[in-house]
């Protein structure tokens, strides 16, 4: 845990005394001007020496501004034109202020920094809130903002999760255009929870963390999971049109496609197995549980799909007495 560091420094505190700049008949942005003027400084005017500009910059000598009683000696003007000692309208006193102070969105701000290590980003801070909640009680006019790379990646599932569901109906939609069945295209879509569901004991397995590229990795099996579910609806379609009674079509289409279903997971589980095994490894944090969530989605959509689909799908056949 790492706390901002704020490095204070000794200041001068001038605080006016409104009833006795009120007697002398000095306004308050008066005695602002003078204090200005002989402590910070005030450019009054530029300097040209040989090309170069310097600013012209009036205020007080160095030793009457180099403690409190010299500082308080300093005289101002009063409104009648006599000149009174500061420390008789305002009173000076010795303190500590920050080095810097950090702004973010025009609101003062200071950063508590941590790392977690061994759990998700996002059950850390789930800790965290409840922790702030239950024990700390903030004075008015401050709040708690959870920034950083959580911000990010709250920001980014945001937008993830809201791809995903376009995704499916861009895949709903791309499925009518084939079959031209909404029944057919329902069937095929099964798919998709078919492969959640191997997707998510991947995840429980490997650790149970929805990452940002666990979420990818589900998005990324929405399409291999429905291709299984295409061909085995595009090959009853075409078996229906010659005729063939239902358990024809649906023995026959699926060990015309059994062969290409599994060909196809077979090679993509192969390509998916060593970047699954290899998280340990440097620089696979992000493809290895992209892999581990297709590579279980994959799975169990193969197997199921060779079982949900021939069931549950719509055909416009014969029937026959089998």
């Amino acid at each position: 845990l790492n706390v901002e560091q704020l490095v204070e420094r000794p200041e001068l505190k001038i605080t006016p005394n409104r009833e006795l700049l009120a007697r002398q008949g000095i306004s308050l942005p008066e005695f602002g001007d003078f204090i200005t003027a002989n402590l910070a400084g005030l450019t009054v005017g530029q300097v040209n020496d040989n090309g170069k500009t310097f600013n012209l910059v009036l205020r007080s000598d160095a030793q009457k501004r180099s403690s409190i009683e010299t500082v308080a000696d300093l005289f101002i003007d009063t409104k009648d034109g006599r000149k009174i000692p500061l420390c008789d309208v305002a009173t000076i006193t010795s303190s500590a202020g920050p080095n810097t102070i950090n702004r973010e969105n025009v609101s003062r701000r200071i950063v508590v920094s941590a790392n977690c290590n061994g759990r998700d980003l996002g059950s850390v801070v789930d800790d965290i809130k409840k922790q702030i909640g239950d024990n700390i009680v903030l004075p008015e006019g401050y709040h708690i903002e959870y920034g950083g790379q959580f911000e990010s990646e709250a920001s980014a599932s945001r937008l993830l999760l809201g791809l995903s569901v376009v995704s499916i109906v861009v895949i709903l939609l791309l499925l009518y255009l084939q079959f031209r069945s909404w029944k057919q295209s329902v069937v095929v879509l099964l798919n998709l929870p078919l492969a959640l569901i191997g997707g998510v004991l991947a995840l429980v397995v490997t650790g149970g963390v929805v990452s940002i590229p666990a979420i990818i990795g589900f998005i990324s099996l929405f399409g291999m999971a429905t291709r299984g579910g295409m061909l085995l609806v595009d090959r009853y379609n075409e078996l229906a049109r010659h005729g063939l009674s239902r358990r024809e079509v649906v023995l026959r289409g699926s060990l015309d496609r059994l062969l290409p279903i599994l060909m196809t997971a077979l090679s993509s589980g192969l390509a998916l197995i060593p970047l699954a095994l290899g998280s340990s490894l440097p620089g696979n944090e992000i493809q290895s549980p992209m892999a581990q969530v297709m590579l279980g989605g994959l799975l169990t959509s193969t197997l199921l799909n060779l079982i949900i689909v021939p069931l549950m799908a719509p055909l416009k056949v014969k029937e026959t007495g089998d």
